[in-house]
């Protein structure tokens, strides 16, 4: 009896060390944060129909959470020509997708623009529509976004200059909007993205195209190259249909 005895208090002391040793050598999993952002600070140089320097900065946040993600970015734009304050600028965007399969997702997006001295005073577009994901990898993100919405337009008919691509017009107006967007993680501390964005209405179509490139100098900073178009079918007589900024930033990564 007391070799029975002597063996199962042998197996429970061993199962027990066993598990004590498990739960040492276990490694703690890192789960990561469903929170990304990011903050630039910049400077850009105009060309085609306007020719100025200025200041910029952008915020920037992601949020994913199983099924669900969420996007938001404010720019600020300020400048400054001959010395006096010329423009103000805010745009903000914000965007809302669900996961439907592994890479088809509903989104629905709203993109503004709020101005001092441009010649729009307010610039709103609303979208939802369908997105799907060709590659979704660490190095390799494909996405194509298509979808109907509405636009609003209100011009600032005292500020409105020879250079200024508008018309005169309050525009109500249903849209359509496609969207393509790739980032290309090419080395561990270089990384490519791009992005077009078409806006189609009775009143015009707006192109809009962005392509960077970002290299990190550390873990949490990195050097920006940036470079943005914008593309109009109509424009007033005798101005360019499209233009360019480029500017060089410098982001901190959160």
């Amino acid at each position: 009896m007391s070799k029975h005895w002597l063996l199962a208090a042998s197996l429970v002391g061993s199962t027990h060390c066993y598990a004590a040793e498990e739960d040492q050598g276990s490694p703690d999993i890192d789960v990561p944060s469903p929170w990304n952002t990011e903050v630039e600070f910049g400077y850009q140089s105009h060309t085609g129909n306007s020719d100025s320097r200025s200041m910029n900065s952008r915020l920037a946040a992601n949020y994913t959470s199983g099924r669900h993600r969420s996007s938001g970015e404010w720019k600020y734009y300020l400048l400054y020509k001959d010395g006096e304050e010329d423009k103000r600028q805010s745009s903000y965007t914000i965007q809302s997708d669900y996961k439907l399969s592994p890479k088809t997702y509903l989104y629905g997006s709203f993109k503004g623009v709020d101005s001092l001295y441009s010649a729009y005073f307010r610039d709103y577009t609303f979208s939802g529509g369908l997105g799907y994901q060709f590659s979704n990898t660490e190095r390799w993100v494909l996405e194509v976004e298509v979808g109907p919405g509405f636009r609003y337009q209100e011009p600032n008919l005292e500020e409105i200059d020879d250079d200024d691509i508008i018309f005169p017009n309050i525009v109500e107006e249903g849209i359509f909007r496609g969207n393509l967007t790739t980032t290309w993680q090419a080395l561990d501390n270089l990384k490519l993205e791009a992005s077009v964005t078409m806006v189609s209405g009775k009143s015009n179509t707006r192109t809009d195209s962005d392509v960077s490139v970002t290299n990190n100098i550390t873990e949490d900073i990195a050097l920006k190259l940036a470079h943005s178009r914008q593309y109009h079918d109509k424009v007033p007589d005798g101005l360019e249909k499209s233009d360019s900024i480029f500017s060089v930033n410098l982001l901190f990564a959160f």
